[in-house]
């Protein structure tokens, strides 16, 4: 089965919305001045260790956006992985690499796990990661803790999920950003 690994930029007040400062909040862009050589070393690891990128559409269409004309080893890594887009809205093939999955998503991302291939990671994407995070369908979480607060915006955790997370490791970094990993 394959391993699905999710991760999330978040504030200390729970926000996940905007880190890359898109104009969705009025204080987006919070998680820039936090990425570093060394996170992006390690964002770029993840990608090359996987074999599929998973997004909500949402996501998707921000993400596309801001990174298919970038260049480097990090925009690379991202434009060459393929995107399976979970969506209720988009069909078929899709730009940037990309292909709509449609259906429920927690038994569209169950099928997939089961397919053969390596790891799907996953980042932001937060309502599509609580609905997966809700049928255990996660196997390792990263939070990517940075030290301030927002005020406003989405958060993941906007509602109970059942069960509970295992704590994994916790890694700091020199930017003050802690990765925090759980797992089912």
């Amino acid at each position: 089965m394959r391993k699905l690994i999710a991760g999330a930029f978040v504030t200390l007040d729970g926000v996940v919305q905007d880190p890359g400062g898109f104009s969705e909040i009025e204080r987006g862009g919070w998680a820039l001045d936090y990425f570093d050589d060394t996170s992006r070393q390690r964002a770029t690891s993840v990608l090359l260790a996987s074999d599929t990128f998973l997004l909500g559409r949402a996501t998707f269409e921000i993400i596309e956006k801001a990174w298919s004309g970038n260049t480097g080893p990090y925009a690379e890594a991202m434009n060459n992985i393929p995107k399976l887009v979970v969506t209720r809205t988009l069909r078929g093939p899709l730009p940037w690499n990309a292909i709509a999955l449609t259906g429920e998503a927690a038994q569209t991302v169950a099928k997939l796990k089961q397919e053969p291939g390596g790891n799907i990671v996953m980042y932001g994407s937060s309502t599509l990661m609580r609905t997966l995070l809700q049928h255990n369908l996660i196997d390792e979480l990263n939070l990517g803790v940075h030290p301030l607060v927002v005020g406003e915006g989405k958060r993941l955790f906007d509602s109970a999920l059942p069960g509970s997370l295992r704590f994994v490791a916790a890694t700091p970094s020199a930017t003050g950003v802690v990765t925090l990993t759980y797992a089912p």
